[in-house]
C-alpha cells in the first residue's frame, strides 16, 4: 500500500510540471492573436515610421538615409512653432471647458428618476455622429450663405449681419471648440457616469447622516473616488486634442491665414503638398514623445 502511494506522489510530480506547461502553451495561443493584431497595426508601423525619419524618403524614388538631417530642420518649418502653440492652446481650452461641461451632465443625470434615460440616450447621441460628418454639419449650419444659424439670430435680434464663423482666428478657434464640445460631452459623460455610479452609496449615506451637504459631499467624497475615472478621461481627451485634425482640415482648413493648422495638419502638408514623408515622418516621432511624455506626467500627478 505505502509502495503504491509513493508511485502516486511521483507520477503527480511529473504530471504536474507538464500541466503548468500545457496551460502556459494555452495562455500563449490565445494571447497570439492579440499580438500579432498589435504587432501588425502598431509595432511595424511605428519601426517604419522610425526608419523613414532618418532617410530622406520622397513619395516617389529610392530613400536615402540622411539622419539626423529631418529632425534638425523641424524648427526651419514656418509652420512648426505656431501649430505647436496653436495645438496646446486648443488642447487646453478644450479640456478644461469638456470635463467641466461632461462632469456637469454626468452629475445630472446621475441619480435614478423619471425621464433620465431619455436625457442620458439624448446628450450620448451626438457621440454616435461620425466626426467627419460632424465637422460637414457644423459647416453648413454656420454658413452664411444657406445655414440656418445666422437667420434664427437675426430672427431674435441678437446680430444685424451674418457672423463670420470662421472668418477670424477668434471665431474659427470658438465655432470648432463649439463642434467639439457638441460631439464629444456625451461620451465623456459616459465615461464619468460609470465611475459614479461605481462609488458605493452607502459611502453618500454615511456623509448625510452626519450632516456633509452637497457641496462637501461633492469635494470630499465624489471628485477623490471619481479621480481614476477623471485621470482617464483627461488622457483620452488630451490624446485627441493634440492629435486633431479632422476638425480643423474639414471645417476650417485651417484657415484663416493657417491660424488654426493643429501639428498633425502640419505633418500632412509636409507628407501630401510637400511629398517629403521623411520629414513628416520626423514630425510624427516627435509629436509622439511629446503625447507620450505629456500623458505619464499626467497619470502621475493624477494617481
Amino acid at each position: 500500500m505505502t509502495l503504491s502511494l509513493s508511485r502516486s506522489r511521483k507520477h503527480a510530480a511529473r504530471g504536474a510540471p507538464d500541466l503548468r506547461h500545457s496551460r502556459k502553451a494555452q495562455g500563449w495561443l490565445y494571447a497570439a492573436p492579440t499580438a500579432v493584431i498589435v504587432g501588425v497595426l502598431f509595432v511595424a508601423p511605428l519601426v517604419l515610421v522610425v526608419w523613414m525619419s532618418l532617410n530622406r524618403w520622397p513619395l516617389l524614388g529610392p530613400a536615402a538615409f540622411n539622419a539626423p538631417d529631418n529632425y534638425t530642420k523641424i524648427a526651419d518649418n514656418p509652420l512648426f512653432v505656431d501649430s505647436v502653440i496653436f495645438t496646446l492652446k486648443y488642447t487646453a481650452i478644450t479640456t478644461v471647458l469638456l470635463s467641466a461641461v461632461a462632469l456637469g451632465l454626468a452629475l445630472l443625470v446621475q441619480e435614478r428618476r423619471p425621464g433620465v434615460g431619455f436625457f442620458r440616450t439624448a446628450f450620448f447621441l451626438p457621440g454616435a455622429v461620425g466626426f467627419a460628418a460632424a465637422a460637414l454639419l457644423f459647416y453648413g449650419m454656420l454658413n452664411a450663405d444657406f445655414g440656418p444659424i445666422d437667420p434664427m439670430l437675426r430672427a431674435v435680434g441678437l446680430i444685424d449681419e451674418p457672423v463670420k464663423w470662421t472668418g477670424t482666428p477668434n471665431m474659427a478657434l470658438f465655432s470648432t471648440i463649439t463642434l467639439v464640445l457638441w460631439r464629444f460631452a456625451g461620451f465623456n459623460m459616459l465615461i464619468l457616469l460609470t465611475g459614479l455610479q461605481s462609488i458605493p452609496t452607502e459611502v453618500y449615506e454615511a456623509a448625510r447622516s452626519d450632516g456633509a451637504n452637497r457641496w462637501q459631499i461633492f469635494t470630499k467624497i465624489t471628485m477623490p473616488l471619481l479621480r481614476p475615472t477623471l485621470a482617464l478621461m483627461l488622457i483620452l481627451s488630451v490624446t485627441g486634442s493634440l492629435l486633431a485634425f479632422d476638425q480643423f482640415f474639414i471645417f476650417t482648413n485651417g484657415g484663416p491665414d493657417n491660424s488654426t493648422v493643429s501639428m498633425v495638419m502640419v505633418v500632412y502638408r509636409d507628407a501630401f503638398f510637400r511629398f517629403d514623408l521623411g520629414g513628416a515622418a520626423a514630425l510624427s516621432v516627435v509629436l509622439l514623445i511629446g503625447l507620450v511624455g505629456l500623458n505619464t506626467l499626467m497619470m502621475r500627478r493624477l494617481r
